[in-house]
């Protein structure tokens, strides 16, 4: 290990240090922003102080052995402790390597996702639904909550569009890269004849603002209307404005929430996700730049274009973006992505390390 990595190491495990004694300090609780800030910034540390601690103890582990070596009777056993220890160095070696790769910020945020229906009518609101529950799955088999901020459902049982809030640890390093236009081809339930329709519909991973500080909301710049929320009548009907639209009048970005009873509750949930996406619409023009300079395969989450397809007669789904093909439909669609998303992001580290390279 050269020495700017193991001087960068060793600064990690004092700041490590220092982030137990504030997190441990009576007084951490009075500003719950700060804490937050402080808990993020040890979750990201940790995991990599406790590596480097076990590289060191491979180090310690050679020269031990090596002064076992010197005993002609303990020569053998020390050899292969010798060959294990400098197997685990090099492991421990390349996985310090990525660890330090340049953090996205965002990696540890709560996420909006947000799935609309584009080309293929009731077909793709249909297939709008089934990538929401896939995503749901997912989550559960995450253990993160979902909650759904509003939704707009389709004549025909599918969502026009949905936006739902994803809570939980690592969320948004897990589903970055999957915002994009998502295809899907098979034969509609209402199709008699058995023809395989394309349709299609996007997907956008935003992560959560921190909203002061991210994002400066002018209220000069914000027109906030209510209204009657539409939907279901009977003993729960609607009969107050609790529904709420706010437009950024600068970006002509729009949001609306209906889904909770209280006008509090909606126009809260309302500004967390403008927040959101303007934060997001600021990322989406950095990385375009970013991507100019540097053409990035899974990096710029470019909703503009296909990222995938979903081709059901043939049970596979495929990523255009590393060519990677699963013939696993099923277990997929029921919420296991891991192998995708891990693919993904091995595929990102490859770059960055390539960009260190360069």
């Amino acid at each position: 290990m050269n020495k700017s990595i193991a001087a960068k190491l060793t600064q990690l495990s004092v700041r490590l240090e220092e982030l137990n004694r504030l997190l441990s300090s009576e007084s951490i609780m009075v500003n719950l922003d700060q804490y937050r800030k402080l808990a993020r910034e040890r979750a990201e540390i940790a995991p990599v102080v406790d590596l480097y601690n076990a590289y060191l103890q491979s180090e310690q582990d050679i020269h031990t052995a090596q002064e076992m070596a010197a005993d002609i009777d303990m020569r053998e056993f020390a050899d292969a402790e010798i060959r294990d220890a400098k197997e685990r160095l090099v492991r421990y070696g390349a996985e310090l390597q990525k660890q330090l790769l340049p953090k996205d910020p965002n990696d540890e945020r709560n996420i909006f996702l947000e799935i609309r229906a584009g080309t293929g009518g009731d077909e793709s609101a249909l297939f709008a639904a089934d990538l929401f529950r896939m995503y749901a799955r997912f989550a559960e088999r995450q253990r993160w909550q979902v909650e759904i901020i509003s939704q707009s459902p389709s004549d025909a049982g599918g969502y026009k569009e949905i936006i739902a809030k994803i809570s939980g640890e690592g969320t948004y390093s897990r589903l970055k890269f999957e915002s994009g236009g998502h295809r899907v081809q098979r034969v509609p339930a209402t199709e008699t004849q058995g023809r395989i329709h394309t349709s299609a519909c996007t997907v956008a991973v935003m992560p959560e603002a921190d909203e002061i500080e991210d994002v400066a909301l002018n209220p000069a710049e914000l027109r906030i209307d209510t209204f009657r929320a539409s939907g279901a009548g009977g003993q729960h009907i609607n009969k107050t404005d609790s529904a709420v639209r706010i437009t950024h009048l600068p970006t002509g970005i729009v949001v609306e929430c209906q889904d909770g009873r209280s006008q509090h509750k909606n126009k809260a949930q309302a500004m967390s996700v403008l927040a959101a996406r303007i934060r997001d619409k600021q990322m989406q023009e950095q990385q375009s730049k970013q991507a100019a300079t540097r053409k990035s395969l899974v990096g710029t989450g470019d909703r503009s274009g296909r990222i995938r397809t979903y081709n059901f007669p043939q049970g596979r789904i495929t990523d255009h973006r590393i060519n990677l093909t699963l013939y696993k439909i099923e277990q997929i669609m029921d919420g296991d992505l891991n192998e995708l998303c891990s693919a993904l992001l091995a595929e990102h580290q490859a770059e960055q390390l390539a960009a260190m390279a360069e």
